[in-house]
Formats: structure tokens, sequence, C-alpha cells
């Protein structure tokens, strides 16, 4: 306690001294822990809109969904009991037509009584019930601008569903209940359901799902009703949602990506950590004569540790304290401007939990990089202190330092794991991040030997010489410039390759391969003629149809499906099931046999073998399917490829054609045709079949492209975090080096170098050393790349050349900047005086 309480006393001495030397330190501890606040109060801000809008986002208390069919007496009755009010809305896709003109949108048909929450708005600003009322007996509608410009339509005017005419009455301008319809390809049209009757649109068979949200007394508990109603309505493919979360999708999505920007903030924030070792161990070669004063007046070892350990740590709890103040108070200042491009409620406050989760990160942190130079000092005498003990060779710490070293890095992944919720992700994340920290590591010491071993190459070239020999027998040499701006590159580089390579393989490479249109609800009676325009027009060049129905796997060898295969998509909602009696041309078995033609016994499916794996199914499992509110169990006989990636016809389920056949179903086709022709065959089966939806898929690419892009800018914004605490430790690294390049321009100025030589030489130097990070930055970043790509995307992978051109280039750029900043102290010093200093 009296080595501790004399410690205290020399830190506070020490610390008098002002920040002088920690600046950098407290910048890249500062930056990082900012960035994980920000992005953690970011992502708990968006949870608690969610959560506390919840009702609003799903449209009531709860949600009772339904596929291919509205609900039975039974259920309205048991709905009218337990519900103080119920709106009924059905939602499907169609074509909103106007002359020649046709585009899909996303169609929402309501009652009387919706929205139960929330409040519609419109331009001009009408009830949404007058609206859909319409004018001189035609009923009305409101849609997105969006689609309304895309068909010239002003309000007022007649546009087509299917068969039925509609008025649209106004611009939809909020949509209360947005969010609970998740992802979609076309804006959103509002209609009445008691308008579409005559349309063709909700015909058996159709693709349809009911929603009957459902506002319920306040002291309703939410987990019984729940259980009542999945209970009793087990067999009819009831889901069940509530306003705990109104938006699930968009809850997992926010989770999820809000996880990975903080497994990026924490590859900054090791940059950082880079940065702080560098000036940890730069402040303590400062104090050498400072604790070999303490050493010979008799203070121990830990002692000395202690002083030093105190003094930093307050330092970094001052790092931790200034990033936490930005980071948490950014998003709240700049909540109004963030709010107003998100599609879905968040409510910009302070979050004590990301605060917190931040500062344990900054904290662990701090420790993993501060100790080991601390620690060194241990294994050093006080004779050696005044030799330059810290310029001298490195030791490594005692044993105990080591271990708590290892333990503070085990609690740091172990807390990202925990905080994430997905410990597979981190635990890649982190062996990753230590395999790149490993690669720069040594490509730094390889940069060093090569500089040493290239000096006699340079005979005639005096500045290249002098750059090549600091660069190789410099104390800490290429390691700080490769290790901090490698990281931040290699993030970048990795981020840049994978995002091109799914964009090429979306947008350029899939069209290619891709069918030109997704036709679906079709009618059984419809298919002949169908078939006859399509296969009579000869810039078509192939067309695939299947019958198709919608169901949910609810049992999976007589256990409910979600227990045994977790969150696994095939059992997450509905899912397209088709029937088969002939195997297919276009069929490749995997696994066991397919039925006999004229087959009629006992149920059979053939599943998709990749999904069978992933879920531990094989041949001889059970599947219990709900298909418009019927229980159909069946035996899985075979397993077969099915290849999702060309956006073609693919079903994980396929039943033999008896257990099916007879079950209401429309038919859903794809038609591969030239550019030239889409839309020419869109018009002749919008004119002759209005009931039928055509989906251009080139449309469909583009939104998932507009999604990879806001996913790949969000993530670059974290990787740029990363580069700019890499692009600060530079500058630290740089201006812990000045006195070293003092000396050197000196000593060249003595012996007839100019001024210019000199410069040249320390620019070349950096770009040397920038080049070579970057080149290694871009090799590990291609590497990852695709690995993810390959095994993760399962796409096809090719070198993006201009963005790994930037990324050498900003190497080169970044240690050429940093370098001349700090260059011109030491080439307008006086000689004598530097080496004066020296004797």
């Amino acid at each position: 306690m009296k080595s501790l309480s004399l410690a205290w006393r020399f830190a506070r001495r020490e610390l008098r001294g002002g920040l002088r030397g920690f600046r950098i330190f407290l910048a890249c501890l500062a930056l990082g822990v900012a960035v994980i606040a920000a992005i953690g109060t970011v992502r708990a801000s968006i949870e608690h809109g969610l959560s506390s809008q919840g009702a609003v986002l799903l449209g009531g208390d709860a949600e009772m969904e339904f596929t291919y069919r509205f609900a039975d007496d039974a259920t309205r009755a048991w709905m009218a009991e337990h519900a103080s009010a119920v709106s009924e809305i059905a939602e499907f896709r169609s074509m909103a037509v106007v002359g020649e003109d046709r585009v899909l949108t996303q169609v929402k048909s309501v009652d009387d009584v919706y929205p139960l929450t929330g409040t519609v708005v419109l331009s001009p600003d009408i009830p949404l019930e007058q609206a859909l009322a319409g004018e001189n007996g035609v009923p009305g509608a409101v849609m997105q601008l969006a689609l309304s410009a895309r068909l010239g339509l002003q309000v007022g005017e007649i546009f087509q569903l299917g068969t039925q005419d509609f008025r649209l009455m106004a611009e939809l301008v909020i949509e209360p209940d947005a969010a609970a319809s998740g992802f979609s390809i076309g804006p959103r049209t509002i209609v009445a359901t008691q308008a579409l009757q005559t349309s063709g649109l909700l015909a058996p068979g159709t693709l349809f799902d009911t929603k009957y949200r459902l506002e319920l007394p306040d002291d309703t508990d939410l987990d019984a009703t729940k259980q009542a109603a999945l209970s009793q309505f087990s067999d009819s493919g009831l889901r069940w949602s509530d306003a705990r979360n109104g938006a699930p999708g968009i809850t997992r999505f926010v989770e999820r990506l809000g996880s990975f920007l903080i497994l990026v903030g924490l590859s900054g924030l090791a940059v950082g950590g880079v940065g702080v070792s560098a000036a940890v161990r730069a402040y303590l070669a400062t104090k050498t004569a400072t604790i070999a004063t303490l050493r010979t007046l008799g203070a121990d070892r830990s002692t000395i540790f202690m002083t030093y350990f105190l003094q930093i740590g307050a330092l970094a709890l001052l790092g931790i304290a200034i990033g936490l103040v930005i980071g948490g108070l950014g998003p709240v200042l700049f909540g109004p401007l963030i709010a107003a491009q998100l599609p879905f409620p968040a409510d910009f406050s302070f979050y004590p939990s990301a605060l917190v989760e931040a500062a344990i990160y900054g904290g662990l942190t701090a420790f993993i990089f501060t100790l080991w130079p601390l620690a060194r000092a241990e294994r050093i005498r006080a004779a050696e202190l005044f030799r330059d003990a810290f310029g001298g060779r490195n030791h490594l710490p005692a044993v105990r330092y080591l271990f708590a070293t290892a333990l503070a890095l085990a609690l740091l992944v172990g807390a990202a794991a925990w905080f994430s919720g997905s410990p597979e992700l981190t635990l890649w994340a982190a062996a990753g991040l230590a395999a790149a920290l490993a690669v720069l590591l040594l490509a730094a010491l390889l940069l060093g030997i090569a500089a040493r071993r290239s000096t006699r190459l340079t005979r005639g070239r005096p500045a290249l010489r002098w750059a090549l020999s600091a660069i190789g027998t410099a104390r800490d040499g290429a390691t700080p410039v490769v290790l901090s701006l490698g990281l931040g590159l290699t993030v970048l580089a990795a981020i840049g390759q994978i995002d091109g390579n799914m964009r090429r393989a979306i947008g350029d490479n899939l069209p290619d391969r891709a069918p030109s249109y997704f036709f679906v609800d079709i009618q059984r009676d419809q298919m002949p003629a169908f078939a006859e325009r399509i296969n009579g027009d000869p810039e078509v060049s192939k067309m695939e149809s299947a019958p198709m129905l919608r169901g949910v796997v609810t049992q999976i060898n007589g256990q409910p499906a979600r227990e045994v295969a977790g969150d696994h998509w095939v059992v997450r909602g509905d899912r397209g099931i088709s029937y088969a009696g002939p195997k297919p041309e276009e069929t490749k078995l995997t696994a066991g046999e397919w039925w006999p033609e004229d087959y009629s016994g006992p149920p059979q499916i053939s599943f998709a073998a990749e999904e069978a794996e992933e879920l531990g199914l094989t041949l001889g499992d059970t599947l219990t399917m709900n298909i418009m509110g019927r229980d159909i169990t069946a035996t899985i006989t075979s397993l077969r490829d099915v290849d999702f990636s060309n956006a073609g016809m693919g079903f994980v389920l396929v039943l033999n054609e008896q257990a099916l056949a007879a079950a209401p179903h429309s038919f859903i086709a794809t038609v591969y045709a030239e550019e030239q022709a889409e839309a020419v065959i869109l018009r002749d089966l919008g004119r002759d079949m209005p009931n039928v939806t055509g989906i251009r898929v080139r449309d469909a690419i583009e939104r998932v492209s507009e999604v990879l892009r806001q996913i790949a800018s969000a993530t670059a914004y974290g990787a740029a975090a990363t580069l700019l605490t890499g692009f600060l430790v530079l500058l630290g690294t740089a201006a812990a080096g000045e006195p070293a390049r003092r000396y050197e321009a000196a000593l060249l100025k003595t012996l007839g170098a100019s001024r210019a030589r000199i410069l040249s030489s320390f620019a070349l130097r950096s770009v040397i050393l920038g080049a070579g990070a970057g080149v290694v930055a871009l090799s590990a970043g291609i590497a990852g790349a695709w690995a993810v790509n390959t095994y993760v995307f399962e796409i096809s992978y090719q070198v993006i050349w201009p963005n790994a051109l930037a990324i050498v280039s900003g190497g080169v750029l970044a240690t050429l900047l940093a370098g001349l900043v700090f260059a011109w102290q030491p080439l307008a010093a006086r000689p004598a005086g530097q080496l004066r200093s020296r004797e």
C-alpha cells in the first residue's frame, strides 16, 4: 500500500507536465472509442424507436397473418372475442396500368377501420376514407410518388389493377405500418379490399397474404394471447406478430449490421492501439534519466511500473471520456438529420449501454497495448537505463505481464462476442484481425530486411540509399507505418473488392443469365394461351413454368420446426412449394429416387440438397407443411441440386403431383427474352391476362443492388475511421522520429548534402513505406475478399483494379504527407547545434 501511495504521488507529479507527448495517444484512443460509441448509440436509438413504436409499425397491438386465404368464421370469432377492434388487410403484387405503360406495384387493400394505429398522410391532405371512396362511381386509390411519376399519372386520372379501374385520389406521403411489410421491389398502392372483388387479383390460388391487425385491451397478456391463438389454430398456417417486435426483419437487420460495424470499429481501435503503444514507448524513452534517478534512490521495480501505469491509466481514462462524449453526443446532435434518412423511427438520446460497451472496449485496448512497453522497464537494470535501454534491444516482459495481456485480449474478444450477440462472427472477425496484424508485422520485418540488402544496389543514387538505410536500420523501422496504415487499408481493400464483385455478379453477370421476367398468378386455364404467346415469339429463348403454392413448414420429424432448425430461412415464414409428376429433365438428383410417373401413394418430397445438409435432413425424414390451412405430412425420398444463383426458377420443396394438384393454386413462369422484346411481351400479356403480374428481373436486381450499396457505404465509413486513426498513428510516429531525422539531416549537411537531396530522401522513405503498406494491405484485402466471395457468397471472384490502385496510391499519399509535415524542422535546424547536443 505504501508503494502504491508513493507511485501515485510520482504519477501526479508527472501529470503536471501536461499532455506533451500524449496528444496522438489521446487522439487515437478517443477516436476509436468515439466511433464505437456512435455506432452503438445509433443502433440503440433505432432499436428503441422500433420498440417504442412497435404498435404503429405493426399497425396494431398484434397481427395474425395467413397465406392465400382470408380468415374463416371460427378465426374471426376468436379475434372478435379477444380484440376491441380488428382491421383486415391483404397484400400482393400487381401491375398498375395506364394505357400501354405497366409498372409493378406492391398493393395493400384495406378495410374501413385501417389504420388502427398511426396516421396515413396524403397529398392533398384528405382523409384516407374519402380517398378510397373515389369519384363518379370509380373507386379511389393512393400511391407513392415514385409509382405515379413512372406512370405519368396525375391526381384524378384513371389506372387499372387487374380488370378493375381506379382513380388516383392522392399521393401517399406516409404509410405508418410500411416497415411491417419488409423488403419490397415495387412502390406502394393502397385501395379498398371491397373494390377488388371483381379484379381477379384475389381469386383462389393467387399469391396474396392477409393480415389481421388486433387492438387489444390494455391489460392483455401478449404471451398468453399468442399461445392461445397458436394452440387453437395450430393447423391453419397462422403466423403471429405483436407490438413487442413490430418489424422483426428490420430489427434483425439493424442488430446484425450494427454488430458488424462495431467489429469494424474495433479494428480501428486496434490500429489506435498501435499508436497508443508507440506513444507510451516514445514517452518512456524520454524518461530514461528520471527512471534511472528513481532506481538509484532505491525505488523498486513495482514502484516504477505503478508510477507510469497510473499516469498512463489516468490519461487513458481521459481519452476514453473524450471519445464517449463525442460518440454519445454526435448522434444526438445530428439525430434529426439521421432520422430524416431512415425509413423507420429512431429515438436519439444517450444510451448508457452503448457508452459502457465502448468504454469497456477502450479500456481493454488501452491496457493491452500499454502493458508491454510499461512492463519492459522491469527487465532492465539501473545501469542499463543510462544507456538508453528503450533504444536497445527488445526484451520480453515478465511472464505475469504476458499472462495479463493474454487475459485482457480474451476478455476483449469475449466482450465483443457477448455484446454483438454473434459469437461466431466475432471469433471470425478476431481471427481475421489477428491474421491481418500477423501478416502486416511479418511484411514490415521483410521490408526492413529487403531495404538493408538493397542499399548496395543504389550506387549513384544517394537519396535512395539514405532512404533504404533509414528503413532498414532505424530502431522501429517499417513496423509502425505498416501496422498503423496497413490495417485500415486492408479493411478498405477487402470492402472495396467484396462490394465490387457483388455488384459485378448482381449488376453485370446476373442479367446475362437471369430470366427477363417472372410471371405470377397465372391461372391453370390461362396456361395454354400463355405458353402459346411466349413459345411463339422468336425473341424468346426459353420459358419455364411450374405450379406454385405457398406453405409453412411446421414440423420436422414430428417436432416443431423452429426447435429443430432454429432460425433457418426455410422454416422462417412461408415458402414456395411446387409439385411434379415425371422427373423434369433439368433436375439433378444427388440422393434417393424420384417417384414413379403415376405415383398416387403417401406424399413424398424432393428436397434441395444444400438446404437439407444445413438443416441436417436425410432421406426418410418427414416434414409437415401447412398449405392453405391444411397440414400435409410428407417423406423426403430424394435430394436434388437447386441453383438459386441465376435468379431462375427453383423450389426447395417439390411434392408428388397427387399430393397437391387438387389444391387451389396458380402457376409461375420465367421467360428468357431479348431486352427489346420485353416491353411487347408485358403489354400483350397485360392486355389478354390482366390478373397476371410480371416482375421485371432487372428492376429487382437494381433494388437489391441499392441495398448492397447502402450496406457497403455504411461499412466504408467505419473503415474510413480506421484509416483516419492509422493516419494519426503515422503522424505520431513521424513526430516521435523527428529528433532522429534532425540529427540525420545535420550529419548529411555537414558532409555536403543539399537540403533538396535530404528532402527527397525523406520523401522516398515515406513513398517506399507507404507503397509497401499499400501492397501488403491490398494483398491481404484481396485474399480476404476472395475467401468471402468464394465461400460465403459463392460467386466468382476477380480483382477490381481501380479500387486496388486507389488503395496503393492512398498508402503512398498518406505516408508522404505525414513524413513531409515533420520534415521541415529537421531541414531548418543548424548542424552545429544538433551535433553538439549528441556529444
